[in-house]
């Protein structure tokens, strides 16, 4: 195995990808922010969007009725760009505070230990300003939106906030990640209502399900560290079981998603998205080798395959509502 010293001298992590184009395009002094915030990693980003886009999709074609216009059946693109925006600055944010949390871990963790603050690329007072100035983007995306949005949107951090402590206290850190990670789901419907209503709860709930799935999956890439260094996770908790568990949290998932879509009056051709969703999860419990690093990476990173899938069900279901007269 290539030392840590020599991947930090070229300028490299262990768990990030060598290629990526954030490298070729920014100078190399600004390669450890991009770390911190994981812009060479999109999967953290994109599955914190999805619930977003989920959650706006369904506001925008709730309670449809045959014949609306298709565009009033749709998101806003301006809507999806604030939520993916927002998704990138608040997930650089959340990762930036959570290595100057976990430090210490990460250094006695193999594949973190060669991560910016661990390696001493960045002092602690760099990560902290960068820190604030990720967090102002993400305000400054907030601040588009109505009040109760808003208001919403900052109650949120009290969760982000706990969250890097919770794998030294409980066996359920995925759970605490999940009710961070689903925020969206509440964001898009009180982006779209200003109120919080049935639907937008049970995608929340379904949300964070799914998020403990994908991420218990993900956690199993270091369980052997984990379990030295003390840090607790789901996959330790679930052990050679993890493949039961991802049956109920899966299952659990899909139907809350089932139920809001239906308590939402959204068209039923929704539910095409929520039944391909559901056979690649089956496919992730079906292939899953918990002793496979590599494998649990893949795996977990096509979550975002699972995410597209339940979008474009909504928005195929819009369409659909709004084209059946004509058909």
């Amino acid at each position: 195995m290539e030392p840590v010293q020599s991947k930090v001298a070229q300028g490299r992590v262990a768990d990030a990808p060598s290629g990526h184009w954030v490298y070729r395009a920014l100078p190399r002094r600004l390669w450890p922010y991009a770390q911190l915030a994981r812009w060479d990693r999109p999967i953290g980003w994109q599955l914190l969007m999805w619930p977003c886009w989920w959650s706006a999709a369904l506001a925008a074609s709730a309670y449809a009725r045959p014949g609306d216009p298709v565009l009033s059946l749709l998101p806003q693109l301006s809507t999806l760009a604030l939520f993916t925006l927002g998704a990138i600055a608040m997930r650089g944010a959340g990762c930036t505070y959570n290595d100057l949390v976990d430090e210490d871990i990460d250094s006695e963790v193999e594949r973190t230990r060669s991560r910016p603050l661990p390696s001493g690329q960045v002092t602690r007072r760099q990560a902290w300003v960068f820190l604030v100035l990720q967090a102002m983007v993400g305000l400054a995306v907030l601040l588009q939106f109505n009040s109760f949005a808003v208001g919403l949107g900052i109650s949120s951090l009290v969760i982000v906030a706990i969250y890097p402590f919770m794998k030294r206290f409980t066996d359920w850190p995925q759970l605490v990640l999940g009710l961070a990670f689903s925020w969206g789901a509440l964001m898009g419907w009180a982006a779209e209502f200003g109120d919080v209503d049935g639907p937008a709860v049970l995608l929340y709930i379904g949300s964070i399900l799914w998020v403990i799935g994908y991420d218990t999956i993900y956690a199993h890439q270091d369980k052997e560290d984990d379990a030295i260094v003390g840090v607790r996770s789901t996959a330790r908790l679930f052990g050679d079981n993890t493949q039961s568990w991802l049956i109920g949290l899966y299952a659990g998932a899909l139907m809350c998603f089932a139920v809001a879509f239906a308590n939402a009056q959204a068209p039923v051709p929704v539910m095409a998205g929520l039944i391909a969703a559901g056979a690649h999860m089956a496919r992730q419990i079906a292939t899953l080798d918990i002793d496979n690093p590599d494998q649990c990476l893949r795996l977990f990173k096509s979550n975002n395959e699972v995410g597209w899938l339940i979008f474009l069900g909504i928005v195929g279901g819009a369409a659909w509502a709004a084209l059946k007269p004509l058909l």
